[in-house]
């Protein structure tokens, strides 16, 4: 915003003293003009009474109406609609994200395995509808997904795949059915103590008959994953979430607060507003193993969102597919594809090391680590912790200070401390 120069006028004594003597003048010449004569008539004396007696009366009413006004507006109390309104804001324990009026909170949440490898599983169905997404390495260099879900709606989600430990470890807080076709041992022995599941049953999940999915092809709807819950009297979920700011907070984040001054819209800026914008536009995350697997993110101011892409410069697409029953379906015939565009990417630093089988992954999802937070456009380097099954993941800055994530679809990747985190 550029200045605007006002021109400064000195105003003399003389320049004053000549003004007033005009305008004695001009006061002057007006009042010694020739005055009306008065029409000497009955009917003009008649028509100034009644005129004045109606003014007196007009400006009686106009004053009594004034007090009795201020009278009874000093005696009514308005509710604060603003702070009411925002007592009675709910938000999303999952997402953060503002729910709509009448929607239940504590609606049952699903945990939901779900493959990425080359061999059929992409391009996945409804993940996009997922309000936090896990990512690690499930086998050989391969990513899996745990997606957690509430109030789902996609007509088709998956495909469904098998279950490791630590994705259960990060699945418990969250109060959920855990949704998996088999596992590794010991997540199948502990998924069977104290967990809602639902493993590979064709009364609530379907076969696909898309050729081109080989053995990627389980399937489930919200529907089945409803009837799953109603059928095993699961009513409600009570979601440990992370700790979340409010949309409101998340928009004034995107204002760098270290900034030396603020924009103002009556002064301008004097100093360097460049550090008021985003600066963290572009993430690369290494997996350490195959590059198929490695991913990428692009900030996109317009939509305050991360556009994921594999490292190859693919895009990450899924079907989106159609909020209501469709039947079994396959996602080929009845969605359409879009790119995964979460608002907050939170790279986590792990212990992983190969399983004694040689194949499948072992991963500390107990413990503390690296983390790298990429939310509003801006990074945060600071620190996970999760003490216990239990407990939800926490994340602190260099201070100590918790990090509240911004509201909105969460995509978390565990990369292994051989891997890297670029930005």
């Amino acid at each position: 915003m550029d200045k605007q120069n006002i021109s400064e006028q000195t105003v003399t004594n003389e320049d004053l003293a000549i003004a007033f003597s005009d305008d004695k003048r001009q006061h002057k010449k007006i009042h010694t003009a020739e005055k009306p004569k008065r029409p000497g008539n009955k009917l003009f004396v008649t028509l100034m009474t009644t005129g004045c007696t109606a003014l007196v009366a007009g400006v009686t009413m106009l004053a009594c109406s004034f007090f009795i006004q201020l009278k009874t507006e000093s005696s009514v109390q308005y509710p604060d609609l603003t702070k009411k309104a925002a007592e009675n804001m709910l938000y999303s324990t999952l997402t953060g994200e503002r729910l709509a009026e009448g929607v239940n909170i504590n609606a049952p949440a699903y945990c939901i395995q779900t493959p990425n490898g080359t061999d059929g599983a992409r391009p996945q169905a409804g993940l996009n509808t997922a309000g936090v997404v896990f990512e690690a390495i499930a086998e050989s260099g391969i990513t899996r997904f745990a997606a957690i879900y509430q109030n789902p709606s996609a007509g088709i989600i998956g495909p469904i795949r098998s279950l490791r430990i630590y994705y259960l470890q990060w699945d418990t807080p969250f109060d959920c059915t855990i949704v998996h076709a088999g596992g590794s041992g010991d997540a199948l022995e502990a998924v069977a103590h104290g967990y809602r599941d639902l493993t590979e049953d064709y009364n609530y999940m379907y076969r696909g008959t898309y050729g081109g999915r080989l053995w990627n092809n389980l399937f489930t709807t919200s529907a089945a994953l409803a009837q799953f819950n109603a059928d095993h009297g699961y009513n409600t979920s009570e979601i440990r979430g992370f700790s979340r700011m409010t949309p409101e907070e998340s928009e004034r984040a995107r204002v760098d607060d270290l900034a030396v001054e603020k924009l103002n819209i009556v002064q301008p800026a004097s100093g360097d507003t460049s550090a008021l914008k985003p600066t963290v536009n572009d993430i690369a995350l290494n997996l350490g193993g195959w590059a198929d697997f490695n991913v990428t993110y692009h900030y996109d101011t317009n939509t305050n969102t991360y556009l994921r892409s594999y490292a190859s410069g693919t895009p990450h697409e899924v079907y989106n597919c159609p909020a209501e029953d469709i039947g079994e379906r396959n996602p080929e015939d009845v969605c359409s594809l879009v790119q995964m565009a979460p608002k907050v990417v939170v790279a986590m630093v792990v212990n992983e090391r190969r399983a004694s089988d040689n194949y499948h992954e072992d991963i500390d999802a107990i413990g503390t680590g690296d983390a790298y937070i990429f939310q509003n456009g801006a990074a945060i380097k600071g620190s996970w912790l999760k003490t216990s099954k239990e407990s939800q993941i926490v994340f602190t800055d260099a201070t100590g200070a918790e990090i509240k994530l911004a509201p909105g679809q969460t995509f978390l990747t565990a990369v292994p401390s051989y891997g890297s985190v670029a930005f």
